[in-house]
């Protein structure tokens, strides 16, 4: 096959459109796909994604638990209530009487084990809807452009999911 000449490649590129919009739209679809197996659990896929943190590091500061996330104070903060109003997550003292330390409860475990079995639900469904092949090239190429990209970040660490 030969190669295309860059003003056909320019070309070719123009017409696909804006590659931001068409990454949100698959997001979007990813995102829902998994939101549905989720809330079988009762759980938004960031409450899912924050038990699985407490549980993984274990009681830790708030500060450390957004830092890990990568989201920001307020946003963990957010995302904290409704799971602690649930008494899946204790904010507690800490070690000095300044400090707060977060920490999963029995019923926050047995909530993240009943969302795990979910998730792998979700992801096993997407990866027979994809196909195998598709899952590991788009692991692949996101893997490779991340790597390309790593110099643009901005390293805020303050996602608003």
């Amino acid at each position: 096959m030969p190669k295309k000449s860059a003003a056909s490649t320019l070309v070719e590129l123009k017409a696909l459109g804006c590659t931001n919009l068409k990454l949100r739209q698959l997001m979007r679809r990813v995102a829902s796909y998994y939101d549905l197996e989720m809330a079988k659990a009762g759980l938004k896929t960031t409450q899912y994604s924050l038990l699985s943190h407490v549980v993984k590091l274990g009681p830790l500061r708030p500060g450390e638990l957004a830092h890990s996330m990568k989201v920001s104070a307020s946003t963990l903060t957010r995302n904290l209530k409704p799971l602690i109003d649930a008494g899946w997550i204790e904010l507690a003292a800490g070690t000095d009487a300044r400090s707060r330390s977060v920490a999963i409860t029995e019923a926050g475990r047995a909530k993240r084990e009943e969302a795990r079995h979910r998730w792998k639900v979700a992801q096993e469904g997407l990866n027979h809807l994809l196909g195998g092949e598709r899952v590991l090239a788009l692991h692949a190429l996101i893997n490779e452009s991340m790597e390309l990209l790593s110099p643009v970040e901005t390293g805020s660490g303050a996602d608003d999911e």
